[in-house]
């Protein structure tokens, strides 16, 4: 995260960039000021021996839903393997490519191999109904959970997140914020709504329905969010836009309506996704943890190989990422 601040790139370039990644389309002029700001920072990629062993012969098995539309899944697959590495643990990566693939033959070869255990990830936060294989070997899921706790599970603070994110434009002195969230009935959305609810209550701000705008994601749904409540006769502020996509809409409608960010209405997203620090002002926003979550699912499994069954459900906090609009 420091690396990434310096070079005002997201985590996930800082990843790509210092593991070397050969798929990674990032210019030369970006992997060189990673490089550069890792240096300042003294910041050093190491393989550090392996700590202990618990099994030196098998491996971590990660089974995700969904490889190449959004980034959170291959985040999550980095920082699991840099954490298995540590131990000396080999990892293994697994795309179920759809929900209505047949488990056999998704899940089949993975059943031939010594495992030490299994991490199943989906890109959207969502309940799942955990597939049978994770109940044969220790398992932990990333990014989901089973409603009846059978499985310990990592996820994002989102709620926090979403308090901390209204928090930040009410320190700003921002007394009127909206809110354009994300598509109705997913868990992310429903948490940053509670979050930010929390964080109006806190300072003392009534509640006005007409301030929060039911989104989908996209940056259409930013841009006619933010027209509908500069419309209204006691506009926003500020407004904090539940992902960095919608904000890019946001920034639309405020430019097409003559105003300045963060002069006249602040901004803050959420996610940290890499168009953030390109965007004019560069987006101030909360990181996504998934690299984090990756690494915590990696311990523990290998804190479960240790002995340690009392594992249940971790949240990880997504923490400020300061630029310019908020």
């Amino acid at each position: 995260m420091d690396v990434a601040a310096r070079a005002g790139v997201s985590q996930a370039t800082v990843s790509l960039v210092l593991n070397g990644s050969p798929g990674a389309r990032l210019s030369d002029a970006t992997k060189s000021r990673v490089r550069a700001a890792a240096e300042a920072v003294g910041y050093r990629l190491t393989r550090r021996p392996a700590a202990r062993q618990p099994v030196a012969e098998k491996l971590i098995g990660f089974i995700a839903d969904e490889l190449s539309t959004d980034p959170w899944m291959p985040l999550a697959f980095d920082g699991a393997r840099e954490k298995a590495l540590e131990y000396g643990v080999t990892m293994t990566l697994v795309s179920r490519q759809g929900e209505d693939d047949r488990e056999d033959s998704v899940y089949e070869p993975l059943t031939r191999l010594p495992l030490h255990g299994l991490i199943f990830g989906t890109t959207l936060t969502r309940r799942v109904d955990p597939p049978k294989l994770l109940f044969d070997v220790p398992s932990v899921l990333v990014n989901c959970y089973d409603t009846r706790r059978r499985l310990p599970s990592v996820l994002p603070g989102d709620l926090l997140g979403g308090r901390a994110a209204t928090q930040r434009l009410i320190a700003a002195g921002r007394r009127r914020v909206g809110l354009i969230n994300g598509q109705s009935g997913i868990d992310a959305s429903r948490d940053r709504l509670r979050g930010y609810r929390q964080a109006l209550s806190s300072a003392d701000i009534a509640f006005d329905p007409a301030l929060v705008w039911p989104g989908n994601w996209e940056p259409t749904a930013g841009y006619e969010g933010t027209m509908a409540m500069m419309a209204l006769e006691d506009p926003p502020d500020g407004i904090f836009c539940a992902n960095d996509v919608m904000a890019l809409g946001c920034y639309d409608a405020l430019k097409e309506l003559g105003l300045r960010i963060p002069q006249d209405i602040a901004v803050v997203g959420f996610d940290d996704r890499e168009i953030a620090q390109f965007m004019r002002p560069p987006l101030t926003t909360f990181l996504l943890p998934h690299y984090e979550m990756g690494a915590t699912a990696v311990q523990m499994l290998l804190d479960r190989a240790g002995g340690l069954t009392d594992l249940d459900q971790i949240k990880i906090e997504c923490t400020l990422v300061e630029r310019e609009s908020g």
